[in-house]
């Protein structure tokens, strides 16, 4: 392997491992912030030895050992004056006496230590911003730019909330748990949009080469199903899950054999998942019994219900779609539910109604570096027959998007634009 492929192997390994790292050493450390750190020093010792040595052939369990190893130095340089230091080092180095192969360093089963994680992350001692920024870094390996993309914010104002959030966790002592009661209703909410964020990463990659992150989709959908359990009187629990299994229903149709993303209307709906779609509508079908039908995770699996509801593209009922993003809108002032909604408005009533709302959107702080509201903005042009407008919009759309992919789709929009224009 060249040195660009090993550095690739161990950042692709990275991507995988980290989440579990991160909830194992937690887990033994009682330290959610020095876990993450040790992770750190996992990946620093790999990108370090693996160019030399080559990938080792069980690179997960490399970075476990490695992990371990170092919590264990961490605890002997701090001379264990705490009795649960002394206990924990005593369980791992019982632990690593008990392995004696790599391989069963990576069968720690654990279970729902995940969303532990995220519940400590989520703690209320920490700002809601500063639990999802941490959450996100932990839990999907994101970097700080992606956060920052993901939350429209500069990279320095995302940096600054992880460490004060980690330093909150190490200097606060709290419990590694998932609460329950009271402090179960006080975290969730954070949970959730935790939770969400990760589905969303995965669902649509805001980095790397390719569209989809599957591993992502699945964890998220799992402690969805696990957050509808522990708390089942929760409609906005019942609510989210219904819209990660609604939208995920879609996944075999959302790209090509290359990879390449299909868009929503081109999709052969005859390959979305008709199981996935009623679990989907039943989580909806509760969240509304327990009287969570305006909640913001609900309304948004309202909108995706009607596309699964509907046989063709045509058949969709985009008037419902838009009101539904009104009264979205209405829950949470967003220039992004506006930017969908103006999609919405542009199905059900033409571009010619929709491009003023989405031309008034350009002037928003958040959406200046927003790759898809120029997107929109280039699809409305094209639809008018302003074509060399929409190649514009297309290529500087292009140049803020972050994935590979979607560059792609961008750029053959931009020339698909621009051919127009040439023949008019």
């Amino acid at each position: 392997m060249t040195a660009t492929d090993i550095h690739r192997t161990i950042l692709a390994v990275w991507r995988i491992e980290q989440p579990r790292l991160i909830t194992s050493l937690s887990r033994m450390l009682r330290d959610v912030p020095l876990a993450e750190d040790l992770t750190q020093e996992a990946l620093l010792a790999a990108l370090e030895h693996w160019p030399k040595a080559g990938v080792p052939e069980q690179p997960g369990a490399w970075l476990m050992a490695t992990a371990k190893r170092r919590a264990l130095d961490h605890l002997r340089r701090g001379q264990m004056l705490a009795r649960k230091h002394a206990i924990v080092a005593r369980d791992m180095e019982r632990e690593q006496q008990a392995m004696p192969d790599w391989d069963a360093a990576l069968d720690d089963d654990i279970g729902d230590e995940l969303l532990r994680l995220i519940f400590t992350a989520c703690h209320p001692l920490l700002s809601r911003e500063a639990r999802t920024a941490l959450a996100l870094r932990m839990i999907c390996g994101l970097t700080t730019e992606e956060i920052a993309r993901a939350f429209l914010l500069p990279e320095t104002t995302i940096a600054q909330r992880i460490v004060r959030a980690k330093r909150t966790l190490s200097e606060s002592g709290l419990a590694y748990e998932t609460p329950r009661g009271e402090q179960l209703s006080e975290r969730l909410s954070s949970v959730l949009e935790v939770v969400y964020l990760i589905f969303n990463e995965g669902y649509t990659a805001a980095r790397g080469e390719h569209w989809l992150r599957p591993q992502l989709c699945h964890e998220a959908l799992r402690m969805g199903r696990v957050l509808t359990a522990i708390a089942p009187f929760e409609p906005e629990a019942h609510g989210l899950l219904a819209l990660m299994e609604l939208n995920a229903s879609r996944t075999a149709a959302r790209t090509d054999n290359a990879g390449e993303p299909i868009l929503l209307l081109e999709q052969n709906r005859g390959l979305w998942d008709q199981l996935q779609i009623r679990r989907g509508m039943q989580a909806l079908g509760r969240a509304r019994e327990l009287g969570g039908a305006g909640g913001y995770y609900v309304l948004q699996a309202a909108i995706i219900a009607c596309h699964a509801e509907a046989t063709t593209a045509g058949e969709t009922d985009w008037p419902r779609i838009s009101g539904l993003y009104e009264e979205l809108a209405s829950v949470v002032r967003s220039p992004i539910v506006e930017l969908n909604r103006a999609v919405a408005v542009g199905m059900a009533e033409g571009p010619a109604a929709a491009l003023p709302m989405v031309e008034r959107l350009a002037h928003e702080p958040v959406l200046k570096t927003y790759h898809l509201l120029g997107s929109v903005r280039g699809d409305l042009l094209h639809k008018l027959g302003r074509f060399e407008e929409a190649r514009a919009a297309f290529e500087a759309a292009a140049e803020l998007a972050g994935n590979k992919r979607e560059q792609d789709l961008l750029r053959r929009r931009a020339a698909e634009a621009g051919a127009a224009a040439v023949s008019t």
